[in-house]
């Protein structure tokens, strides 16, 4: 039996499949160079390379149909056309967020004054840095982004704790 056949689900437009195929596509190619990393440089960007496999498997499993997965995948292709890390520009995210919040409530016929957030703001501000593209989401939206980003890594790691004992590797 084929160790891919082992991976994927009975499903093969599922996500679990789509992810898996993505994933193992990107570690074959990452795996082409192998080579085995000397020194802890080499090693971090082999890390680097394969969170970056991983989590583009998963926003490209998704597609566009999330906000979250659009954000990822703009954040992968731009780090690696730049060669580092995209800085967040703070500033123009928190303006983007309160006028989307103030035409959400324009549409809605509510006033700031008589909106209530959920869990307080303290927290919705975490949880807006915690899933890719939350800075410009509305509560409603960031909480249902958040549902769909959790139950898309809950796949990936299913998914790679799967990959490891396939492959046995230590």
């Amino acid at each position: 039996m084929n160790s891919r056949s082992l991976l994927l689900s009975p499903n093969p437009n599922s996500l679990k499949s789509s992810f898996t195929k993505g994933l193992l596509g990107a570690l074959s190619r990452i795996n082409k160079h192998r080579q085995q990393p000397r020194s802890s440089r080499e090693i971090r960007k082999r890390h680097r390379l394969i969170k970056a496999a991983a989590y583009g498997s998963m926003a490209s499993s998704v597609g566009n149909r999330r906000a979250w997965s659009r954000a990822l995948l703009w954040k992968i292709r731009n780090q690696t056309r730049r060669g580092y890390a995209a800085r967040r520009n703070i500033g123009s995210s928190t303006r983007q967020l309160s006028m989307k919040k103030r035409i959400c409530d324009l549409q809605k016929g509510n006033n700031s004054k008589n909106r209530v957030e959920v869990g307080g703001s303290g927290q919705v501000d975490k949880l807006r840095r915690l899933v890719p593209g939350g800075q410009v989401m509305d509560t409603c939206s960031l909480l249902e982004e958040t549902a769909h980003y959790m139950k898309c890594l809950a796949t990936q790691v299913k998914v790679m704790t799967r990959i490891v004992e396939v492959y046995n590797i230590p």
